[in-house]
C-alpha cells in the first residue's frame, strides 16, 4: 500500500510533543515491513531544515479567500528517515520557527491543508490512503470529499489518529472563506457547537479513526471536551492502536546522548554510572532514590500540582529523595515549581526547557518517573522509562493504564494510582521510596521491564490491518 501521512509535526524535523515522535517513527516501520509511506508537513525553520539537502518537488498556487498564495512542496534528499519526507512552504506563512503558538495559526494550518490537498490533486498516481494527525490536518478529508476543485481526490481512503482529543482546532464560520470552494449543503459536516470544528469534521468525514491507545478510546465516549455524543454516534468506524517507541532511537545500548551505554545485562551498573553523573550535573546526592518528572507543564499532564505534591513529600518523607523536573509550561506552574527551590535546595531542581538530550540522561540515570496524568491518550515517557529501566509512576488513565502494571498485581513492574490528587501522588512516591529499599527486587523489575516489546513492529502492522478493513 501507499500512504501519505500529514501531520504538523515529524521527529526531527520539529517536535513539540509524543505526536512528532509517532510520525517520525510509523512510516519508517511501515516502508520495512513492505509498503510505501510519506510524510508532508509545514516547513518549519528548524536546525533540521538546514541541516539537510532539499530538492523542489512541486510548485503551485491556492486561493484563501480568492487570494492568490503560492507554495513550494520541498522533499527530503537523503531519505535519512528511512522514509519520504516532503514539507510545504507558503513564504511568511509556514516558514517559521515554531510550530505553534501564532495569533494567526487558524490561517496557517488552512492553507498548509489546502496546499496539501492541491498537490495531491496533481499526482499521476492516488495514494491508497491520507492518513491525517489530529486537529491540524482534520480538514484534508473535508477537502478530499466536499470542495468542488478536488472531487477526483473522493475515492482516496482516510484515516484519523487522535493524539489528543482536548485540541480541536475550533474556528468562528468566517473562516469558511478561506476553504477551497465548498459544497455549503455540506455545512454540517463542519460545525459542531455552532462552530467549524476540524477535529469533528474529521470523525465526521473519515473512514476510520483510531486514537492511540484502547483505553483512551473508551475514556472519549464519556470524556471528550465536548466531543462525547459524537464518539458514541461513530464508534463503529472507532478503534484504539497502541504507539510504540522507535527503538533506534530510544535504545539505551547505543543512545550516543546518554553517559554510558548499558542494556538488560548490565543494567544495574549502567543505571548507576548514568546516575552519578546526572546528580553531579544538578548536585544530588547519587546514594538516594532520584525521581524525575518529563513534559509539559500543564494542567493536563496534572502539573499544577507537582508543586504542592513535591513539597509535601519532602515534608512527609524528609530528605530521603532527589526530584528534577523538565519542562516548560504555564507560568503559573513554573512560578511554583521555581518557588520550592529554596526550600529544598540540594535535592530538588528544575529545568524550564525543552531539552531532548536531558530528557534521553533524565531516563537513563533515574530511578523513578510520576506520571500523574489527568488526560493521556497514549504516553510515550512511560515506554522510553521502561526501555531504560526506569520505574514509572503513573495514574491509571489512557494509554498509561494500558501499558503499566502495578508492582502489587500478578506480573506488575509500576507504580499505579486512581486518582490525580496530591494526596494519591505524595503516598505513591511513599510506595516508591519503600521499594528503592528493596535493591534486589528493583533490579529485577528493571531486567523485566527492559524486556517489553513496545517496538513500532506490532503497531505498524495493525495500521495495516486498519487500513485494510477499508476495503472490506
Amino acid at each position: 500500500m501507499e500512504i501519505l501521512h500529514v501531520s504538523a509535526e515529524c521527529y526531527p524535523m520539529a517536535k513539540a510533543g509524543g505526536l512528532a515522535d509517532v510520525v517520525g517513527a510509523l512510516p519508517k516501520y511501515q516502508c520495512q515491513i513492505g509498503h510505501v509511506a510519506k510524510v508532508v508537513m509545514p516547513m518549519h525553520r528548524t536546525r533540521f531544515l538546514y541541516q539537510q539537502e532539499w530538492e523542489v518537488v512541486h510548485q503551485g498556487a491556492i486561493y484563501p479567500a480568492g487570494q492568490f498564495t503560492a507554495y513550494t512542496i520541498i522533499k527530503e534528499k537523503s531519505n535519512l528517515l528511512g522514509f519520504d519526507l516532503y514539507c510545504v512552504d507558503i513564504n511568511g506563512l509556514l516558514d517559521r520557527e515554531k510550530i505553534y503558538g501564532y495569533d494567526d495559526d487558524a490561517l496557517r494550518f488552512i492553507c498548509f491543508q489546502y496546499a496539501v490537498v492541491d498537490w495531491l490533486s496533481q499526482w499521476q498516481h492516488q495514494p491508497d490512503v491520507v492518513h491525517v494527525h489530529d486537529y491540524h490536518a482534520g480538514l484534508v478529508p473535508f477537502f478530499m470529499r466536499h470542495t468542488y476543485p478536488y472531487q477526483q481526490l473522493s475515492g482516496i481512503k482516510t484515516v484519523l489518529s487522535i493524539h489528543n482529543a482536548q485540541y480541536q482546532g475550533w474556528m468562528d464560520w468566517g473562516k469558511a472563506n478561506l476553504f477551497p470552494d465548498w459544497d455549503k449543503w455540506k455545512a454540517g459536516l463542519l460545525e459542531w457547537v455552532d462552530q467549524i470544528n476540524p477535529l469533528a469534521a474529521a470523525i465526521k468525514c473519515a473512514d476510520r479513526v483510531n486514537t492511540v491507545s484502547p483505553t483512551y478510546m473508551n475514556e472519549l465516549v464519556n470524556e471528550a471536551n465536548g466531543l462525547e455524543k459524537l464518539f458514541q454516534y461513530e464508534r463503529g468506524k472507532c478503534t484504539g492502536i497502541l504507539n510504540g517507541v522507535d527503538f533506534k532511537v530510544w535504545d539505551p545500548a547505543t543512545d550516543t546522548l546518554i553517559y554510558r551505554n548499558f542494556d538488560s545485562d548490565s543494567v544495574d551498573e549502567g543505571k548507576q554510572m548514568n546516575k552519578q553523573k546526572l546528580c553531579r550535573d544538578f548536585g544530588f546526592n547519587d546514594q538516594m532514590p532520584l525521581f524525575v518528572f518529563i513534559g509539559r507543564l500543564v494542567e493536563e499532564k496534572a502539573a499544577d500540582l507537582l508543586p504542592y505534591a513535591i513539597n509535601r513529600a519532602f515534608e512527609q518523607y524528609g530528605h530521603r529523595f532527589n526530584f528534577l523536573v523538565l519542562g516548560n509550561g504555564e507560568g503559573q506552574v513554573e512560578q511554583q515549581l521555581s518557588a520550592i527551590e529554596g526550600r529544598w535546595f540540594g535535592f530538588y531542581h528544575t529545568r524550564f526547557e525543552f531539552n531532548e538530550k536531558l530528557s534521553h540522561q533524565m531516563y537513563a540515570g533515574a530511578d523513578f518517573l510520576l506520571m500523574p496524568s489527568r488526560v493521556e491518550p497514549c504516553g510515550l515517557n512511560q515506554l522510553y522509562a521502561l526501555r531504560y529501566g526506569t520505574i514509572p509512576i503513573v495514574r491509571r488513565t489512557g494509554g498509561l493504564n494500558d501499558t503499566v502494571v502495578d508492582v502489587g498485581d500478578r506480573d506488575g513492574f509500576g507504580i499505579c494510582f486512581n486518582n490525580a490528587t496530591v494526596d494519591d501522588m505524595v503516598y505513591s512516591i511513599g510506595r516508591a521510596l519503600q521499594l528503592y529499599s528493596q535493591q534486589e527486587k528493583v533490579n529485577t523489575l528493571r531486567k523485566k521491564m527492559m524486556s517489553i516489546n513496545h517496538s513500532w513492529e506490532k503497531s505498524a502492522q495493525d495500521y495495516i490491518d486498519l487500513y485494510h478493513s477499508i476495503y472490506r
